[in-house]
């Protein structure tokens, strides 16, 4: 038998040098999918994340200092005290270093897996956790649970706690307010408080729904707050509509307000 049979054709090679990453991927795709269950179950690896996670807002918050041009924290009293902070989904992750001082506040977190270790964090951070629906919720199930949130929220105003809440629906139309926050300050008669953070340095996960915003260390940051929401508590349902669609704007402007204010001074 010639060396020429006993060789492997060029092609084959290369064939077979592609071909092995893939097998190992894919063994390492089944390997991690075996495994995240049970580690998303473990206590122990639930509380290490969530010390992890709190410790890198930490660093983020300390190694981004604020931009000439920012809102100063305590601005957010200017419409009263308690009040309803309000962010978009995916620009909230900060939130629980932007209150003012002195000021208790609750958050609305809903009961999908998805927000189950940011709730988890916020607590790390002191944020009294109030459960709303769950985001993919059956419509009579995600009703009862938003109406009882609601009305712990309504409560936790009456008894002046500033309420944190995220405008747009999960798994919604992101950039559009839902109805719930604008609801919270007819029933309490509290403002509404737009919130935009960002940081220079910061990584956008492209493939989330709400392209949630990541903040990294070592930049600057910026804050931008709209000026105070009232909503009458004798709204009538057009009413309601008109300061949703207000709601929205406000946080649609000051995200851009905030973007040229960051983006602008790097």
């Amino acid at each position: 038998m010639t060396r020429q049979n006993d060789e492997m054709p060029t092609s084959e090679i290369m064939v077979a040098s592609k071909s092995s990453p893939k097998k190992k991927n894919g063994l390492l795709k089944r390997f991690w999918r075996s495994v995240r269950g049970p580690l998303a179950n473990s206590p122990v690896v639930r509380t290490m994340i969530v010390w992890l996670i709190t410790q890198f807002f930490r660093l983020v918050n300390a190694t981004n200092p604020r931009l000439a041009g920012s809102s100063d924290v305590e601005d957010m009293k200017r419409g009263g005290e308690p009040f309803i902070a309000v962010a978009w989904h995916g620009q909230h992750l900060m939130a629980p270093f932007l209150m003012p001082r002195n000021v208790r506040f609750v958050a609305m977190f809903s009961r999908s897996k998805d927000a189950e270790l940011n709730a988890r964090v916020a607590e790390s951070f002191g944020v009294e956790i109030i459960r709303g629906s769950g985001g993919r919720d059956r419509a009579k199930g995600a009703e009862k649970g938003g109406a009882r949130a609601l009305l712990a929220l309504k409560k936790a105003l009456k008894d002046g706690k500033t309420a944190a809440m995220i405008a747009d629906i999960p798994h919604g139309t992101p950039r559009q307010s839902g109805i719930g926050v604008i609801l919270l300050a007819k029933l309490s008669g509290r403002p509404i408080l737009p919130i935009c953070y960002l940081t220079s340095r910061r990584k956008v996960l492209e493939k989330s729904w709400d392209k949630t915003t990541v903040p990294l260390p070592f930049g600057k940051s910026g804050l931008i707050v709209g000026d105070p929401i009232f909503v009458p508590q004798d709204a009538d349902d057009a009413m309601l509509e008109a300061k949703r669609v207000e709601l929205t704007d406000s946080l649609n402007a000051n995200t851009l307000r905030v973007h040229t204010l960051v983006d602008g001074a790097i």
